[in-house]
């Protein structure tokens, strides 16, 4: 039997946020691969190393969690007034499909450096002597949306050391602000529905559990909130306390299938088990002090609220990108629970505890003829190249 020899193809692998990817640029991929399609997510499946019954993604780039097991593709933009073209893919790890339906956040933090490094900004934008910051005009492709991001660079590179801290990363980097423009306008920038039920606070009923108060957004990210107490919770959870309890993960997906159904999201109950990315489900709960998983003490008077979520079927060690966005969009807007829970009234900024720590982020809500819109939602974060050249894999792998 022949075997094809494996084929090389050129990659960065990068820490953005708190999530790490695998990068490439749309014109290295292999002729069948620079096109949506199986081939493509074959591709991505190899190298990331799922389907992996055994959930460690051992022969791949993967880490066997929902932050370790990214891809990330580039290219130079077709849509005017932006650089980058920017397409996300979340990898299962135990099954064979790629997610393409939302953002990664942590991962926007390094697509400004990876565009700038890899010649994908107009050259002359960049400074070539001392340091300064170039701005970069990111089109998210996956739920288009613009995002700009502000990196600093030096002598003509990007400058990824500093001094800036962002819990559940463990080492300091230079600080990249994100904007998240507009974050719940559809694709043509009308206006998507931020709400898809009209209102800020639903029922939601689920069978087996009960009648959950929950605030419903399409923000960042689409995200249902619940309050922590109603499930159990006191908001100060770790991942072991949620993660380790089989019945507590069948709740939160059986809540997010249900929540997808009544946000629109999918038609029948059992297209959630396909679209493990969106939405995220999240419990909030007002301040209180907390043990972080660093071992850091958190207390009350240093946040504004609690919020844990779930990714990917997992509590997350901190907070996606993406729903911190919809934490600040929802923290905006007087009489959500995010809003209750930080305390209500006019919010343009709220610091929440999540199981690693803290994070501020900051929106621009207004309400003109009884609707709220977003301007747009900010918050910093870092990114840093790991290691870059080639990614190999099998020639008959997609």
């Amino acid at each position: 039997m022949t075997h094809l020899p494996q084929i090389k193809i050129a990659a960065t692998y990068m820490r953005g946020g708190t999530s790490k990817g695998v990068f490439f640029r749309l014109q290295d991929l292999p002729a069948a691969a620079q096109a949506p399609g199986a081939a493509r997510d074959a591709l991505l499946l190899r190298v990331i190393g799922s389907p992996d019954p055994y959930g460690k993604q051992i022969d791949g780039m993967g880490g066997a969690t929902s932050s370790t097991s990214k891809t990330v593709i580039l290219s130079k933009s077709s849509k005017p007034g932006h650089d980058v073209d920017y397409l996300f893919g979340q990898v299962a790890i135990d099954k064979a499909f790629v997610d393409w339906s939302g953002n990664c956040g942590n991962l926007s933090a390094a697509v400004g450096s990876f565009a700038i490094a890899g010649g994908l900004v107009d050259p002359g934008r960049i400074p070539q002597n001392g340091v300064g910051m170039v701005t970069v005009r990111i089109w998210q492709a996956n739920i288009g949306k613009t995002i700009i991001a502000h990196v600093p660079v030096s002598d003509g590179a990007v400058q990824e050391t500093g001094d800036f801290e962002l819990d559940g990363v463990t080492f300091p980097a230079a600080e990249v602000q994100l904007e998240f423009m507009d974050p719940a306008a559809d694709e043509e920038g009308a206006g998507g529905s931020m709400f898809p039920t009209g209102n800020l606070v639903d029922d939601l009923e689920v069978p087996g559990i009960g009648t959950l108060k929950v605030t419903m957004i399409n923000a960042g990210i689409p995200t249902i909130f619940v309050n922590a107490e109603a499930l159990g919770y006191h908001g100060t959870e770790l991942q072991d306390a949620i993660n380790s309890d089989a019945a507590a993960l069948e709740k939160f997906e059986t809540i997010r299938a249900y929540g997808a159904l009544r946000m629109g999201l999918i038609k029948q109950l059992d297209e959630a088990a396909k679209r493990q990315h969106t939405p995220k489900v999240a419990f909030v709960a007002k301040p209180a002090a907390y043990v972080s998983s660093s071992g850091k003490q958190v207390a009350a008077a240093d946040i504004d609220l609690l919020v844990r979520a779930m990714s990917m079927g997992k509590l997350h060690h901190a907070m996606m990108g993406t729903a911190a966005v919809a934490i600040g969009t929802a923290a905006a807007i007087p009489g959500t629970l995010v809003n209750l829970a930080a305390g209500g009234g006019a919010l343009d900024a709220v610091r929440f505890g999540h199981p690693s720590g803290t994070l501020r982020v900051g929106a621009q809500a207004s309400q003109a003829n009884g609707e709220w819109s977003v301007t747009k939602a900010v918050m910093s974060r870092s990114a840093r190249v790991l290691m870059e050249g080639w990614v190999r894999v099998p020639g008959d792998a997609f």
